[in-house]
């Protein structure tokens, strides 16, 4: 511990009565001196102390503010985080039964074989196929309408589809062609049996 800095009237003990001999002044001025010297001393271990208990104000002040700035952030952000994560989750759920339900519609739509029809029901299988199809195209409109509603003009967006069974969408020209396009298969047939029924005919006569 520092030593006990005596009061200024005891720093210098001159006495009137005392004669002030050159020694005795020495004496006296070297006690000064040291007493200076103790004082800057202490002078400077507080002046170092306060700077300290600044040092440590100022960084508790910094703590406390940084807790609180923190603390406010990361509570909104989890918010935020909890509300993004469930919207994604959603979303993937959503994506996942679109999957499913794409796959499915082109599974039935590639199992369409016109091929394998048998002519005399060809319009039921026809009308089957369309069917088929049509079900397809509303499923995938109203996802693809449905996903652009969740994205927003964020995302990649699904190519779009244009009806083809409105009846104003076709000439009468083009249903004819279809028309005869699908009915050729019962014309050749006809033609065939035709041809044989004659040929037998004429074979049997």
């Amino acid at each position: 511990m520092p030593e006990k800095i005596r009061p200024i009237e005891q720093m210098l003990e001159l006495s009137e009565e005392e004669p002030l001999s050159p020694e005795h002044l020495d004496n006296q001025v070297q006690k000064a001196q040291e007493q200076l010297l103790q004082l800057k001393r202490q002078q400077d271990a507080i002046e170092k102390q306060k700077r300290e208990l600044e040092e440590l104000s100022r960084k508790q002040e910094e703590l406390e503010r940084g807790r609180a700035e923190m603390s406010d952030k990361l509570t909104r952000s989890l918010v935020v985080l909890e509300r993004e994560a469930y919207d994604a989750q959603k979303r993937l759920e959503q994506l996942r039964a679109m999957r499913e339900s794409f796959g499915q519609h082109l599974e039935l739509i590639e199992a369409i074989d016109p091929k394998s029809w048998n002519p005399s029901d060809l319009h039921k299988e026809l009308s089957r196929a369309l069917s088929t199809v049509e079900g397809a195209r509303v499923e995938y409109t109203q996802q693809r309408s449905r996903l652009q509603a969740d994205e927003g003009d964020g995302g990649e967006a699904l190519p779009e589809v244009e009806p083809v069974l409105s009846g104003g969408a076709r000439s009468l020209l083009q249903w004819v062609k279809i028309g005869f396009a699908f009915s050729l298969p019962i014309i050749i047939f006809g033609f065939i049996a035709l041809f044989l029924f004659f040929w037998m005919a004429s074979t049997g006569r």
